[in-house]
């Protein structure tokens, strides 16, 4: 054993713990000496050497303990606006009082000595940005080993933040990168080209109801948003046909991640058996179904729902840390592009069970929930519950509010969208303002949308189908295709129009 080697002793903090603690093993470290000596050398042979690896490296990126040094002080003479040669590195370092540190002056001379040119100093930058990557994820590794032997360690905070690590340094971000307005600018203005060409204008994830596409242009990515409704008015059934909808999209399936605090898989998939199918979701429950019906189902259905992509997992209470690991999997795997919570006031926000502040755990979820989307580039659809303060409000006023959302403002501050449901049949309101029917009427009110404006959608709900369609005006009747009701029959009248119509 050399003598810079020291037993390991375990660390009373894991935060704490040196990167040579973790990685002195017995192992050298994965480093490449050589390479470092040449971009040190190159730089300061080279006039606009420093250019072409500042975005590259940092200090940090040099194995040698030197070398972070000497680059340190390029770095230094750089935002100075300094020229980097042999005497203003010397300089630098003497101001600093590390030139004997370093090894002197001849240090520094031998470095450009042992290089000829410049014309390679990208390649040897990246190599030693890969070698330090390499020790950075002996680092985490051996962090999270030590962790995981800790009595009371939480595994999914240990899991999320070791995947976090592990996605900082896969996508750079140990890397400084910033965006210019001329580059910029062209990207804007070629995905302004790219929207005239498309004719129908949706720019992320089509919902496929019209009305509500037109004012969103589809879900956007990085968006947060918040579909809030009373308990029984149809979240999740339309949840579930947003996901459906986006799965089964004929020119651009997304794939969705379906996560229900509420709900089991079995159920979900009763749902969108019913909507899909037509099918009576209470039949589906009950096993009244003939054999006409699933013949129907195997010839109509079946095929195109065993290829939807959408994944569900209904684990009960589930952590914003445990879920935000498995989307990000679930992003590198499957190319998630939606996801749709269950809802959000059954999700814990943190795994400290002594706090009992649950007002503070909902501000965290959700913001947790928007810098997940931004992380993976994709829209989230949380489902939320609204208080009883809509209920306390008079007859003619039951349609939601931004208060009337549950337990936190943060809710509202964090997403990009709020979305809520309403119907008027929920409070017994059988008939509008001109005293005709609203049977099955539903309002998707948006009342906030940070990139578009504030609207009023209708749609019809078809709730014994699980299923809404947008809401149309056919020759003066409300119309409803009657492919929607395969098996349905009706229990006051047996004209299907006089039913739904009249």
């Amino acid at each position: 054993m050399t003598a810079d080697l020291k037993p390991y002793r375990k660390p009373k903090n894991k935060i704490q713990q040196s990167s040579s603690e973790i990685m002195n093993y017995g192992k050298m470290p994965p480093n490449v000496s050589d390479y470092e000596t040449a971009v040190l050398g190159a730089i300061m042979l080279e006039k606009h050497a420093f250019e072409a690896v500042s975005d590259i490296l940092k200090p940090e990126c040099f194995y040698q303990n030197a070398n972070q040094k000497i680059f340190q002080a390029m770095c230094n003479l750089s935002k100075s606006s300094k020229p980097i040669d042999l005497l203003t590195v010397v300089g630098e370092l003497r101001a600093k009082d590390e030139l004997d540190s370093v090894g002197g002056p001849y240090a520094i001379t031998k470095l450009t000595t042992e290089v000829v040119s410049a014309a390679n100093i990208e390649f040897h930058a990246r190599a030693v940005l890969e070698t330090f990557m390499l020790r950075e994820m002996i680092r985490i590794s051996g962090q999270t080993i030590s962790a995981a032997y800790e009595n009371g360690a939480d595994i999914f905070d240990l899991m999320d933040e070791h995947d976090k690590e592990l996605t900082n340094l896969s996508t750079g971000s140990l890397v400084k990168s910033y965006s210019d307005i001329p580059t910029e600018l062209v990207k804007r203005i070629q995905r302004i080209e790219k929207l005239r060409a498309n004719p129908e204008h949706i720019t992320g994830v089509p919902s496929m109801y019209r009305d509500l596409d037109f004012v969103t242009h589809g879900w956007q990515p990085t968006d947060l948003i918040i579909l809030a409704a009373r308990p029984s008015v149809g979240k999740t059934a339309f949840a579930l046909n947003l996901a459906r909808n986006a799965a089964l999209h004929p020119t651009k399936p997304t794939p969705v991640a379906f996560f229900s605090m509420e709900m089991s898989t079995g159920q979900l998939m009763d749902r969108i058996i019913s909507a899909e199918s037509g099918l009576l979701l209470e039949n589906l429950n009950s096993g009244r179904v003939t054999e006409d019906e699933i013949s129907m189902f195997y010839n109509k259905s079946f095929q195109k729902l065993s290829n939807a992509p959408i994944f569900f997992d209904d684990t009960p209470a589930m952590g914003i840390f445990e879920m935000r690991a498995k989307c990000r999997r679930m992003k590198s795997k499957l190319g998630l592009g939606l996801i749709i919570i269950d809802y959000l006031q059954l999700m814990s926000g943190t795994g400290d069970k002594r706090s009992s502040n649950r007002e503070q755990e909902i501000s965290t979820i959700s913001r947790n929930l928007k810098a997940l989307a931004k992380e993976l580039g994709i829209p989230i659809i949380a489902l939320s519950q609204l208080s009883r303060e809509v209920e306390k409000r008079k007859d003619d006023d039951k349609k939601p509010r931004l208060s009337d959302l549950r337990e936190s403002g943060a809710i509202e501050q964090d997403a990009d969208m709020v979305m809520f449901l309403y119907r008027p049949e929920y409070y017994n309101i059988t008939a509008d303002e001109m005293g005709e029917s609203n049977k099955g009427e539903t309002i998707i009110k948006i009342a906030k949308h940070r990139n578009g404006t504030l609207e009023e959608i209708k749609l019809r709900a078809l709730l014994h189908i699980q299923k809404f369609t947008d809401w149309e005006e056919v020759h003066g009747y409300k119309h409803v295709h009657k492919d929607d009701f395969i098996g349905w029959k009706p229990a006051i009248d047996d004209n299907f129009d006089n039913y739904f119509f009249k």
